[in-house]
């Protein structure tokens, strides 16, 4: 191998640049490795599918909801110019509700256009029926023949109609960037998601009850403006973000398919998601203090408001409630997000960082009294007074890694957390944690880690809360603020087999100790194990697997008579999934096929026992089995043939759905949806063109 020194480049280059009579043209050269190549590019993907049956569950997210054929269309493209202009077009499911396309573009270095539109769809269950008429508006009113006591005597055969219950979420999103300098970028950003569609909602007179149709009509705007400066030795960002959300139906009215238990209850109102604003300013800046010292910091300050008109309290005239004590809720809530940081490196091998974090929610509502009336029924019962609830949370944190001699590395660190809140039991609850985690690899083949953590959770005086309305029993604890122990552990093992299969093991354990706690949440644990295998079988060949199982078991305590523990509930949930991939070229450049299989389980059983001995409640279950194949097989340099076959089978079970019809309750007037079961097979074939 021949090494050229530095001065006999210089030397050649000198020569070369000297020889003009020699000179070539190099005009009709063509770069064979360029990684970008100028002119217009991409591909066109063009096909059918088919879905084999109908169902909702299938197609929530996914688009393939309806049984039959559809259109399989979309591709890319790409331009790029000699001065710097370029242009990316992404299309994908056009045939389906889940579509996206996006379009990006601009100038490399200077300024850069965004626009992307997206389409989800959500479904909320099949075999949905309902004899309310007027689904999707403000206003369900029912025909001639209601208003009976019971689901039992209501004319329900010939006025149930099927209904379709989900929504469509759309997303337009719109970017520009100027890079501006080598320093300065700035950047302007508009989002619009809008919701159209149905979601279930349950609605009450005393001990009555029906499912209804409530309208989705959403339009959610945000506006994004923000400026980034980067210099040497330190950078810092800009930002204000504005959001509003409007909702298109402010209220639903419903007609009482039930007899009315006092006069006039004929039909009820449900305020539904009022309109807001948040106003919110972000700023960050980094400095290098040494070489070795940074320092960060960041902050958020914003308000969001509220102050839709207020309903009536009740739309039955019988019922005299009170005045309403102002005509909108007047809403306001600050917030204040901030955090500082400091990272060194005071010796080689070893990195420290501290960081104080303050998060602030301050409701600044004003708490006035409101007539309160009962499920539509009592009324003239004492005034409620709104809860406007606030917290404020510091967090300390102190982090270390050492990456000691050969492959040992060590991490640990402990983090304090402060939270104070106002009308709730506890006003300060205080949490420590410490932990620990080591990692080293002893031979070439075997990499190990281990973490370890402990937390103690502490609180000031735990009261009672009166600013609800009803009593609580004295020794509730809930989980969220009762003192608490928390252990947990982690193993990581990673073997290398060789060049061409590698193999990783790990296993998590938690246990929550809710140790001064009589009543509410009093035990936690989870577990879980998984395994991950990816073996290069040849050139030509790839596969990838992985298995993991998990359990969650809670124990709780509570009481009828609003004592001492007179009932005990558990629960254990468990969970496997195992997963297989498959890449495979089955004729080298000519034809590719691969193949995803996935299996998952859930269990859940819950056991409630009192001095009576009751049986434990059924279990509730699920399973999900997944099989994708897909090829390409390539006709030409510009043509090829794609296919993809996915067939899924999903089973749930679940005792407090199964045979819920809209009459088998006599105080319940349900959609009547069971738990999804279904068996469907999608094909898609497409001819994919590329230029």
């Amino acid at each position: 191998m021949t090494i050229y020194s530095p001065l006999f480049l210089l030397g050649a280059l000198g020569v070369l640049s000297s020889a003009g009579a020699w000179a070539t043209d190099t005009s009709a050269w063509k770069c064979e490795s360029c990684p970008y190549p100028k002119g217009l590019g991409g591909s066109v993907e063009v096909g059918v599918g088919n879905v084999s049956d109908r169902s909702a569950k299938f197609g929530d997210y996914s688009g393939l909801q309806r049984k039959g054929a559809h259109a399989v269309l979309g591709g890319s493209a790409t331009l790029r110019e000699a001065d710097g202009i370029y242009a990316d077009l992404d299309a994908a499911d056009l045939g389906l509700d889940s579509r996206s396309l996006r379009l990006r573009g601009g100038r490399e270095g200077l300024v850069a256009l965004d626009l992307r539109y997206d389409e989800i769809p959500r479904y909320f269950g099949d075999g949905a029926q309902t004899p309310f008429l007027g689904a999707g508006g403000g206003t369900l009113t029912l025909p001639p023949g209601f208003a009976a006591p019971g689901t039992n005597s209501m004319p329900l055969a010939a006025n149930l109609r099927p209904i379709d219950l989900g929504y469509s979420a759309k997303r337009l999103d719109l970017t520009g960037s100027w890079l501006g300098t080598d320093s300065l970028n700035l950047r302007v950003g508009f989002r619009r998601d809008v919701r159209d569609g149905t979601k279930p909602l349950y609605a009450s007179f005393l001990s009555t009850a029906a499912q209804l149709p409530a309208p989705v009509d959403h339009v959610t705007d945000v506006l994004e403006l923000a400026a980034a400066y980067n210099a040497t030795q330190w950078q810092a960002s800009l930002s204000y973000q504005w959001s509003q959300f409007r909702n298109g139906t402010q209220a639903l009215t419903w007609d009482n398919p039930f007899t009315a238990v006092v006069p006039g209850a004929t039909s009820g109102q449900l305020a539904l998601a009022p309109d807001n604003e948040l106003h919110q300013i972000i700023g960050s800046a980094a400095y290098q203090l040494a070489p070795t010292i940074r320092a960060s910091a960041d902050f958020a300050i914003g308000r969001l408001t509220q102050n839709q008109p207020f309903l009536a309290p009740t739309l039955t005239a019988s019922l005299v409630p009170g005045a309403m004590p102002a005509a909108g809720l007047d809403g306001r809530v600050d917030t204040f997000n901030g955090s500082v940081r400091i990272t060194a490196a005071p010796l080689q091998g070893l990195r420290l960082n501290a960081s104080y974090a303050r998060d602030v929610r301050d409701n600044r509502t004003a708490r006035l009294a409101y007539p309160y009336v009962e499920t539509d029924i009592f009324a003239g019962l004492p005034a409620r007074t709104n809860t406007p609830f606030s917290h404020w949370q510091d967090r300390v944190k102190i982090e270390a890694d050492y990456r000691g001699p050969a492959t040992l590395r060590l991490a640990g660190g402990a983090e304090y957390e402060q939270r104070e809140r106002n009308y709730t039991e506890v006003v300060t609850t205080r949490e420590t944690t410490v932990w620990g985690r080591v990692s080293l690899q002893p031979i070439a083949m075997l990499g190990l880690s281990l973490k370890l953590a402990h937390a103690e959770r502490d609180h000031s005086t735990y009261g009672t809360a009166v600013w609800f309305g009803a009593p609580e029993n004295p020794l509730l604890r809930k989980y969220n603020l009762a003192a608490r122990l928390r252990d947990s552990a982690g193993l990581r093992i990673d073997l290398t087999l060789s060049d061409t299969l590698s193999l990783g093991l790990s296993a998590d354990y938690a246990n929550d100790d809710y140790h001064r706690s009589v009543i509410g949440l009093t035990e936690a644990r989870s577990g879980s194990v998984a395994i991950d295998l990816a073996w290069a079988a040849s050139e030509n060949t790839r596969l990838h697997a992985f298995a993991q199982g998990e359990s969650i078991r809670s124990l709780q305590n509570g009481s009828q008579s609003v004592g001492l523990p007179d009932w005990t509930g558990r629960s254990k949930d468990r969970f496997e999934v195992l997963g297989l991939g498959v890449k495979h070229a089955a004729i080298p450049d000519k034809l590719d096929i691969g193949a995803e299989l996935s299996a998952s389980r859930s269990r859940s059983d819950i056991d409630v026992q009192t001095v009576m001995m009751e049986p434990a409640f059924p279990r509730a279950s699920t399973s999900l089995d997944r099989i994708k194949l897909h090829a390409t097989y390539k006709l030409d340099d510009k043509i090829s043939l794609t296919g993809t076959l996915w067939h899924e089978r999903y089973e749930s079970v679940d005792w407090r759905n199964d045979g819920l019809l809209p009459a088998s309750l006599v105080n319940l007037l349900s959609f009547g949806t069971q738990e999804p079961s279904y068996k469907v097979n999608a094909l898609s074939v497409a001819l994919r063109y590329s230029f």
